[in-house]
């Protein structure tokens, strides 16, 4: 028997989930297809205040809310040991008006929130089955599933990861690269009161990022080569925890590693169009890169974002080619964009030449000095596009005066 939806969404990650719930509350059915989500991840995903906004839109945020953290501090800190290095930029949720930047959120919280949000939807119907094959037609395009039932709609979502089966089914190229780096996730207790900060190290190998959580917590994504990623894994806890501490400078007090490690080999991919054949593409389906500057979730959402809006617009025929253009259209700047940016930092992080060094302390430097540009880059960073009206606005009525 073939099942009909009007979406369906494959994935089961937070991306999946909040593109179902999305969907429904804009009055569409969803046929949801995957297994329940990972208890076991040990990470955190840091969503910016647009992000938030969706997920109250979808009736989780109050949820989560007292399990998270906000992010009302971000730091830059150049930690290598170049002939040439940065100044410490801070940016200040304050300076633009916002009470945060964003909250800093458990997977597991989120991923259990958005669960129990989708099982209350009347308009989501959940097959705990992953998809086995696609049936791509003219009219419509139908997901088989591992437990022999199927399910078929106008419009599909490709929520399936990096790998995406979805993507491959409607032969949509994509281009990988692979770094020679891998992300060691952890949490820790330090003595000292975060306030609230998150602080990025730049290192020769890559990022080392400290994000708060409640308490005096906080997790830990550092960026490094993989076999060094696999030996600190398999330190005690004590040494370590001396070694984090170290790597901070002691800036929060003592340091106590309280989590398991996670390692997580990083590579970079960006597909040749977005949607395709009655298939749309979001979260790392639609684009993946190192963790840098909290970018990869709020990608996704934005993705959900206009897509449902496309859709919305779309009602008689939401994968229709007309609107899977539109959508590809839409998201190409921002996407290109995030992803460039993203790969030119960390390029520059692993690079030893000395322009790239030079131009990296140059950016930052104009960063720490410059309070409009600061501005700027932190409203961009939040909602792309609002940034650069903001700056202008400032301009003309510098002009005016």
């Amino acid at each position: 028997m073939t099942e009909r939806s009007d979406v369906i969404v494959a994935g089961t990650g937070p991306a999946g989930m909040l593109a179902a719930l999305a969907f429904s509350r804009a009055g569409f059915s969803v046929g949801l297809a995957g297994p329940t989500s990972n208890r076991a991840d040990g990470r955190t995903t840091a969503l910016m205040a647009p992000a938030l906004a969706v997920l109250d839109s979808v009736g989780v945020l109050s949820e989560i809310e007292p399990e998270a953290a906000p992010l009302r501090i971000m730091r830059i800190v150049d930690g290598t040991h170049r002939l040439v290095r940065s100044p410490v930029v801070t940016f200040h949720a304050g300076e633009i008006g916002e009470p945060h930047f964003g909250l800093n959120i458990p997977n597991q919280v989120l991923n259990s929130a958005l669960e129990s949000a989708v099982r209350q939807s009347s308009d989501i119907r959940w097959h705990e089955s992953l998809v086995n094959g696609w049936d791509i037609g003219e009219a419509q395009v139908a997901a088989r599933l591992a437990d022999g039932s199927a399910v078929a709609a106008k419009l599909a979502v490709a929520a399936d990861g990096r790998n995406s089966p979805a993507r491959t089914a409607v032969g949509i190229r994509v281009s990988t690269k692979t770094y020679p780096q891998s992300a060691l996730v952890l949490s820790f207790a330090h003595t000292r009161g975060h306030a609230f900060a998150s602080t990025e190290f730049h290192t020769e190998s890559g990022p080392f990022t400290q994000v708060p959580l409640p308490c005096d917590r906080s997790s830990l994504v550092w960026v490094m080569p993989p076999k060094e990623a696999e030996r600190l894994a398999g330190l005690p806890e004590e040494e370590l925890s001396r070694i984090v501490e170290a790597r901070m400078q002691s800036m929060l007090g003592k340091v106590t590693v309280d989590s398991a490690c996670q390692i997580y080999p990083l590579s970079a991919s960006l597909p040749a169009a977005f949607a395709k054949n009655r298939v749309a593409l979001v979260g790392e389906a639609a684009h993946m890169f190192p963790p840098i500057g909290a970018q990869g979730l709020n990608l996704g959402v934005r993705d959900i974002q206009q897509l449902v809006e496309i859709a919305s617009n779309n009602r008689d025929d939401p994968g229709a080619a007309k609107a899977l253009a539109t959508y590809d259209a839409k998201r190409r700047p921002d996407i290109l964009a995030r992803t460039g940016a993203v790969s030119l930092l960390n390029r520059s992080l692993l690079s030893d030449l000395l322009p790239a060094q030079l131009a990296r302390s140059a950016g930052l430097g104009a960063l720490g000095a410059f309070a409009p540009l600061r501005a700027l880059f932190m409203r961009e960073g939040l909602r792309p596009g609002s940034g650069f009206s903001a700056f202008f606005s400032t301009v003309r009525e510098q002009v005016r005066r």
